[in-house]
Protein backbone atom coordinates (compact mmCIF):
# COMPACT_ATOMS: atom_id res chain seq x y z
CA UNK A 1 0.00 0.00 0.00
CA UNK A 2 1.17 3.87 -1.25
CA UNK A 3 1.30 6.29 1.28
CA UNK A 4 -0.44 8.26 -0.81
CA UNK A 5 -3.28 5.60 -0.58
CA UNK A 6 -3.55 5.59 3.22
CA UNK A 7 -4.17 9.46 2.78
CA UNK A 8 -7.30 9.24 0.53
CA UNK A 9 -8.51 6.43 3.32
CA UNK A 10 -7.15 8.07 6.39
CA UNK A 11 -9.64 10.86 4.85
CA UNK A 12 -12.82 8.86 3.88
CA UNK A 13 -12.87 7.29 7.40
CA UNK A 14 -12.90 10.72 9.27
CA UNK A 15 -15.34 11.92 6.60
CA UNK A 16 -17.64 9.15 7.56
CA UNK A 17 -16.86 9.37 11.08
CA UNK A 18 -18.64 12.99 10.40
CA UNK A 19 -21.16 12.21 8.59
CA UNK A 20 -22.76 9.58 11.37
CA UNK A 21 -22.33 12.24 13.81
CA UNK A 22 -25.07 14.40 11.70
CA UNK A 23 -26.56 11.16 10.48
CA UNK A 24 -25.43 11.17 6.86
CA UNK A 25 -22.43 8.33 6.75
CA UNK A 26 -22.51 8.13 2.94
CA UNK A 27 -22.22 11.80 1.91
CA UNK A 28 -19.51 12.60 4.97
CA UNK A 29 -17.83 9.57 3.00
CA UNK A 30 -17.74 10.70 -0.04
CA UNK A 31 -16.64 14.54 1.08
CA UNK A 32 -13.95 12.96 2.76
CA UNK A 33 -12.61 10.88 -0.42
CA UNK A 34 -12.52 14.41 -2.21
CA UNK A 35 -10.62 16.02 -0.03
CA UNK A 36 -8.37 12.89 0.64
CA UNK A 37 -7.89 12.85 -3.74
CA UNK A 38 -6.92 16.89 -2.79
CA UNK A 39 -4.63 16.35 -0.21
CA UNK A 40 -2.65 13.13 -2.42
CA UNK A 41 -2.66 16.01 -5.09
CA UNK A 42 -0.97 18.53 -3.16
CA UNK A 43 1.67 16.19 -1.29
CA UNK A 44 2.45 15.03 -5.13
CA UNK A 45 3.28 18.16 -6.46
CA UNK A 46 5.33 18.78 -3.66
CA UNK A 47 7.64 16.14 -4.02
Amino acid sequence: MKQEDIVIYGCVIIGAGIGLILDNAFPGALIGLGAGFLLKMYFRKEE
